[in-house]
């Protein structure tokens, strides 16, 4: 008799508890406060240099 049409019920492997880990901070945070910085930096130099001086 051909077992390939039968479906297993198997149990799934038990995962490591990714939880207890402390996870290191994504790159993805440390770029949103380097393009912050550089927005601040944008806009002190443009006010700074090319803006008119007039208030």
């Amino acid at each position: 008799m051909n077992d390939n049409n039968v479906l297993k019920f198997e149990r799934r492997k038990p995962q490591p508890d990714e939880k207890n880990r402390p996870k290191a901070p994504g790159p993805k945070k440390g770029l949103v406060w380097i393009a912050v910085l550089a927005v601040i930096a944008l806009v002190w130099a443009y006010y700074q240099f090319i803006a008119p001086q007039t208030l």
